[in-house]
C-alpha cells in the first residue's frame, strides 16, 4: 500500500501494543478447602496490586475499568453516560446475531455477524467536530424498506454522490467509499444469490467489507474504531474472534432444540421482515430455556454441537479489570452466548471484584415468568457449563471437575490464579458457587421482574440497589441512564467487594 494513501496515513497514526498473556491474574496462593480466603488476599486491580506509595495514590485515583457481557441494544442506552465516568471499558459482544441487515450478509457472504459490534462502535465515536458526527451518520445510516428504493439509495452512496457524503473529508470519504465499493463488488461476484439492501446498515455493509478485504474480525473492528474516533482505551471485542459464520442454538426443558438466535428471541417464522423487538409481538417459547450453545453452520448436520473457543483478549481483559457487568438485555440471546465458552467462567470465578448483573426492568420471550434469582442461575449455569456436554461442563454446583489446563499453554496456567485457587492434589477444584459469578444486582425502580430477596441471599447475594428508572415508549421500565452510572460506580470503590466476609444483606435505593 503506498505510503500516501489514505489508508496507510490513517493506520500509521495508532502505535502496535503487544497483549499481555493471561498470567498472574492473583498472586496469593490458598489451601484448597479454602478458596474465600485466597479471594480476600487479591488487590482491587493489577495495577494496585503493584503500585505503592504515590504510584498507589494515582491509581486509586485513576478512572475504574470494566468490562461489560452485552448485546448490541439495551446497554446502548447507557453508553454515553458512563463515558463520561471511564472510557477504560471493554465492550463484549456475541457474534452470532442474524437478524435484519446482518442476516442477510451472512446469507450471501458468510462470516461472523458484526451487528452488535457496529451498534456498539458507534455509540462510542467520536461526535467533538462536525465531520465526526458527518461520519457517525453515514455509518448510522439505513436504507429505506422498499427494495427498489433501498437499492436506489445504496448506488448513490456507493458512487459518492449522495448527500450522507457532505460534511465528510476526502481522506475519511475515499477511505470509507473503498471498503463499501469492496463490499460491493463481493456481492456481484455471488451471482446466484441476489442481494436484498432493504433496511440495510451502511456501517455493516462496511464492516462486511472490511472483515472480507482483511480475512480478519479484529482488523476490521480496529479499522472502524479508526474511522470512527473511538478512544483507545475503549475496546469493542468480539467473544470469538473468528472469520467463519457462527450459529447460536438453544434447548428447552422440554427438550425442544431452536436453531439460530433470531428464531429464540423474535421469530419470523421464516418470513424477510424488519426484526419486530416488541416483547409483546412474540408469541410465548413451548418451555423454558434450559441452556445455549453454538451449532455447525456447516456440512448435513446442523444440530451438531460445536465448542468455539473464547478470544483471549477476553480472558486478558477478565484479569485486568476492577469491575464485571451482565448487562440488561436480551439474556439467553445477548449475554449468554458469551458466557457458555470454556474460560470465562474460570476467570470470573477467581477476581474478587464486583461481579453485576443489571436486571431487565420488564420480561421478554426468553425469561417469562423468571424472578431475580433466575437470572441468576441462568448466568452461573452459563458459566458452569452445567448442561450439554459433560467433558465441557464444570459441574461446579455438584461436584468438583478436572481444571482446563488447555485454556492456556501449560506454563501460563501454572501462573494463572485460578491454578493456585482451584487446584486441588487430584487435580480436581473445588465448588463455585453463584456468588463467585455474581455478588451484586442492580434493580431498576419499579421493575416487573421478581425481587425475591430470600432466595438471592441463599445464593450469597446479598447485595441489592434500587436503582431510579423511567419509561420507555417500547421497552417499558429502563434505568435511568446517570442513576445506573452512579450506583455503578459506588460498588466499585465499594471495599467489601475485595473484601467479601464484610457483605451482608444490603437492600438500597439510588435515585
Amino acid at each position: 500500500m503506498c505510503r500516501n494513501h489514505p489508508m496507510a496515513q490513517l493506520l500509521a497514526t495508532t502505535t502496535t501494543t503487544t497483549a499481555t498473556p493471561p498470567c498472574g491474574l492473583l498472586t496469593a496462593r490458598a489451601s484448597a478447602s479454602s478458596p474465600g480466603s485466597f479471594l480476600r488476599a487479591l488487590p482491587r486491580s493489577r495495577a494496585m496490586a503493584s503500585a505503592s506509595g504515590a504510584d498507589a495514590a494515582a491509581a486509586a485515583d485513576a478512572p475504574p475499568s470494566l468490562l461489560v457481557f452485552s448485546g448490541g441494544t439495551a446497554f446502548n442506552g447507557v453508553v454515553e453516560e458512563l463515558k463520561k465516568v471511564t472510557t477504560q471499558v471493554a465492550h463484549v459482544l456475541p457474534v452470532s446475531d442474524d437478524g435484519g441487515s446482518t442476516a442477510e450478509i451472512v446469507r450471501v457472504l458468510g462470516g461472523p455477524a458484526v451487528g452488535d459490534i457496529r451498534s456498539r462502535c458507534l455509540r462510542l465515536s467520536d461526535e467533538s467536530t462536525s465531520e465526526a458526527l458527518s461520519v457517525r451518520t453515514l455509518l448510522g445510516h439505513r436504507l429505506p424498506l422498499d427494495p427498489s428504493e433501498a437499492k436506489l439509495e445504496w448506488y448513490q452512496i456507493v458512487e459518492g454522490e449522495h448527500v450522507l457524503w457532505d460534511g465528510v473529508s476526502q481522506p475519511y470519504r475515499e477511505t470509507i467509499r473503498a471498503f463499501l465499493v469492496y463490499f460491493h463488488n463481493e456481492i456481484l461476484r455471488r451471482s446466484a444469490e441476489m442481494f436484498c439492501f432493504t433496511n440495510g446498515s451502511i456501517g455493516n455493509f462496511f464492516f462486511a467489507g472490511a472483515r472480507i478485504f482483511f480475512q480478519s474480525l479484529d482488523a476490521a473492528i480496529f479499522l472502524f474504531s479508526r474511522v470512527s474516533q473511538i478512544p483507545a482505551e475503549s475496546l469493542v471485542l468480539p467473544v470469538i474472534s473468528t472469520n467463519d459464520r457462527l450459529t447460536l442454538g438453544c434447548e428447552l426443558w422440554d427438550g425442544t432444540i431452536i436453531r439460530g438466535q433470531n428464531e429464540i428471541s423474535h421469530p419470523s417464522n421464516g418470513r424477510k421482515e424488519v426484526v419486530n423487538k416488541d416483547c409483546n409481538s412474540c408469541s410465548a417459547l413451548p418451555s423454558r430455556i434450559k441452556r445455549v450453545f453454538y451449532m455447525s453452520s456447516e456440512g448435513s448436520n446442523l444440530l451438531h454441537e460445536v465448542f468455539p473457543e473464547a478470544n483471549r483478549t477476553v480472558l486478558e481483559q477478565l484479569s485486568k479489570v476492577d469491575c464485571i457487568v451482565y448487562a440488561m438485555g436480551s439474556l439467553f440471546t445477548s449475554v449468554c452466548p458469551s458466557l457458555v465458552l470454556r474460560g470465562i467462567g474460570e476467570a470470573i470465578a477467581s477476581r474478587s471484584i464486583p461481579k453485576v448483573l443489571l436486571l431487565n426492568g420488564s420480561h421478554d420471550r426468553e425469561t417469562t415468568g423468571l424472578p431475580a434469582s433466575g437470572f441468576v442461575t441462568a448466568i452461573t449455569d452459563s458459566l458452569n457449563r452445567t448442561y450439554g456436554d459433560p467433558d465441557k461442563s464444570l459441574k461446579n454446583l455438584v461436584s468438583s471437575v478436572t481444571v482446563p489446563l488447555n485454556i492456556f499453554s501449560a506454563n501460563d496456567w501454572r501462573n494463572h490464579a485460578s491454578y493456585h485457587l482451584l487446584a486441588l492434589e487430584d487435580g480436581n477444584i473445588p465448588q463455585i458457587s453463584p456468588k463467585d459469578y455474581v455478588n451484586a444486582l442492580l434493580v431498576p425502580k419499579g421493575g416487573q421482574i421478581p425481587l425475591d430477596i430470600k432466595n438471592l441471599a441463599s445464593k450469597g447475594i446479598f447485595h441489592v440497589v434500587t436503582v431510579d428508572s423511567i419509561r420507555d415508549g417500547k421497552t417499558g421500565i429502563i434505568f435511568d441512564p446517570h442513576s445506573l452510572i452512579q450506583a455503578l460506580t459506588n460498588l466499585i470503590s465499594d471495599r467489601r467487594f475485595v473484601e467479601p466476609d464484610l457483605l451482608t444483606e444490603n437492600v438500597e435505593s439510588v435515585c
